[in-house]
């Protein structure tokens, strides 16, 4: 890996510390004084979920770009010029980095085994990108899902805000989250996996080598496996907010909160 990755992961993961630190909180105090009000555990969740959103916009629209106008990358997907994609995975190795470390500080609030597992699957196959410059197109092809990811935080943040599951807002960004979760994700697998056979039997899916195409495929098939998981609970929590469930529970939980009739304690969670 040249000096300039090196860099680039060095500066993403202190930039993206810093962010979450010092800029964050500041930045959430103006646009929601209910910031404050937020236990100590949320906020730590609240700004770690700024900074993903910052991330995912930072790197899905420079994804947008490659896709759009590299075209050497697309014209050779196994072996073209990987200059500006080695720059996108290199920030994302930093924030991915930065993730870990905040999971682990914090693994007993915030600690997910399909998170852990994405990311070491993700820093597994883009070493082989940092290192060797290989498979441009499809590294970032992958990192285009990271468009999902303000939806996912946005949802976060409206239940923190205790914003009710039937208001405008929540319902609006449900849908469109799960719809841009379902095209970056879960739709594009058919074409991505087109791609990737097309590649098999040819010079320059041999010329990888045996590591790089097992790094590759298993990251691949795993990373989509978890998207398939993952589409499955949205859907599932979109379908109940859409049909008015979600909402019914919560009034139903609310009326047997307040009521004076029994003592029992009401388990609050929700799904």
């Amino acid at each position: 890996m040249e000096t300039r990755e090196w860099t680039v992961v060095a500066g993403s993961f202190v930039g993206f510390q810093l962010l979450f630190s010092v800029a964050s909180p500041r930045l959430s105090y103006i646009i929601t004084p209910a910031y404050k009000a937020l236990p100590a555990t949320k906020l730590t969740e609240w700004n770690s979920r700024l900074v993903s959103t910052v991330h995912a916009l930072i790197v899905g629209l420079f994804c947008l770009y490659i896709l759009w106008f590299d075209d050497a990358v697309n014209a050779n997907p196994v072996w073209g010029d990987p200059s500006l994609v080695k720059l996108n995975v290199a920030i994302t190795c930093g924030y991915l980095l930065y993730d870990l470390v905040l999971l682990a500080c914090n693994w007993s609030t915030m600690g997910d085994s399909f998170f852990v597992c994405h990311h070491l699957a993700a820093l597994y196959a883009y070493g082989y990108v940092l290192t060797r410059g290989v498979l441009p197109y499809f590294a970032n092809f992958r990192l285009i899902s990271e468009l999902s990811t303000p939806f996912v935080n946005q949802r976060w943040f409206f239940e923190a805000l205790k914003y009710p599951r039937s208001h405008r807002l929540v319902v609006i960004n449900g849908v469109a989250m799960a719809v841009v979760f379902f095209l970056v994700r879960t739709a594009v697998m058919p074409s991505y996996w087109g791609s990737v056979f097309a590649t098999f039997g040819t010079e320059d899916f041999a010329r990888l080598g045996l590591g790089a195409q097992v790094a590759w495929i298993s990251s691949c098939i795993a990373l989509d496996i978890l998207n398939v998981i993952w589409m499955y609970k949205i859907a599932r929590g979109c379908y109940k907010v859409l049909t008015g469930r979600g909402g019914a529970r919560k009034v139903k939980e609310a009326a047997e909160k307040e009521s004076p009739l029994d003592g029992k304690q009401v388990n609050n969670h929700t799904d």
